[in-house]
C-alpha cells in the first residue's frame, strides 16, 4: 500500500502559499488549503495550486446542519477539491447530506474528522462530559462506524488510531492521519502525533505534513526524508 503524503499550506496569503507550491514544484503534487488560508484567499488560491498540476485537500471540517453541509461540499466539489473534510460528531443526517453534496466520491472524497490530534483524553471527555477514563480508541472507532454508514469516502484520525480503524474497516475507509511530525520533531499545538513511518506502518492512506516540510532550510531535502520514511 501507498501512503500519499500531502504537504499543508498553513500561511496566511495566497502568495506565500503559490511560493511553497512553487518551491516543491514537482516533488510534491497534493497540498492542502485549511481555514486560514482559504479565509484570506478564497477559491483562487484552490484553482492557483490545480493550475500548477496538483490536488487540492479542502480541510475546512464542516459541521453544521445538513443542507447548509451538503451546500459547502456542493462548492468545493465544484472546484475540483479531491478530498473534503466534515465532523462526524455532525452525525448521520449530516454525513450523508455531505456525501449526497460530493456527487461522484472517486472525484470529490468526503472525510469525516473523528478526534482531532490536539485532543487528548482529558479534554474530550470535559468537552462531552464523558467519563474522565475515555479511551480515545473507542470514540474513533465509535465515529468512524458513524461515518461508514453513512457511506463518507474515509476518516481522519491519529496515527495512535489509524491501525485500529484499518483492522476494523479495511480498504471500505480511506485514513488520512493529520499531526506528522519527524522523528524528534517539536509537537507544537498537537497532543497526539506521529511519525511518517509510524502512520504508514498503520495503515494510512494519507498523511499531512506542515511544520516538518515548510519549516525546513531545503524544503525539497525535507520531502525526500518523509518520503524514505514512508
Amino acid at each position: 500500500m501507498t501512503t500519499t503524503p500531502i504537504v499543508a499550506l498553513d500561511v496566511s496569503t495566497s502568495k506565500a502559499a503559490l511560493d511553497l507550491v512553487d518551491d516543491l514544484g514537482e516533488a510534491c503534487r497534493f497540498f492542502k488549503v485549511g481555514a486560514e488560508l482559504f479565509t484570506a484567499s478564497g477559491p483562487s488560491v484552490i484553482r492557483e495550486v490545480q493550475a500548477r498540476g496538483a490536488e487540492v485537500f479542502l480541510d475546512l471540517k464542516y459541521h453544521d446542519i445538513p443542507n447548509t453541509v451538503a451546500g459547502g461540499v456542493r462548492a468545493a466539489a465544484a472546484l475540483g477539491v479531491r478530498l473534503v473534510t466534515v465532523h462526524a460528531v455532525g452525525g448521520p443526517a449530516m454525513l450523508r447530506a455531505a456525501v449526497d453534496g460530493a456527487g461522484d466520491q472517486g472525484r470529490c472524497g468526503v472525510l469525516a474528522v473523528t478526534i482531532l490530534t490536539s485532543l487528548g483524553a482529558a479534554e474530550v471527555a470535559s468537552s462531552w462530559r464523558r467519563d474522565p477514563g475515555l479511551c480515545i480508541e473507542d470514540e474513533v472507532i465509535r465515529l468512524a462506524e458513524i461515518a461508514k454508514e453513512a457511506g463518507v469516502f474515509g476518516v481522519v484520525c491519529s496515527g495512535k488510531d489509524a491501525g485500529s480503524v484499518k483492522q476494523r474497516f479495511g480498504s471500505s475507509l480511506a485514513v488520512l492521519v493529520p499531526g506528522v511530525r519527524s522523528e524528534g520533531g517539536a509537537m507544537h499545538d498537537q497532543a497526539r502525533v506521529s511519525t511518517p513511518a509510524e502512520a504508514a506502518a498503520a495503515g494510512a492512506d494519507y498523511i499531512v505534513v506542515g511544520r516538518a516540510i515548510t519549516g525546513a532550510p531545503d524544503r525539497r531535502a525535507a520531502l525526500r526524508q518523509i518520503r524514505q520514511q514512508l
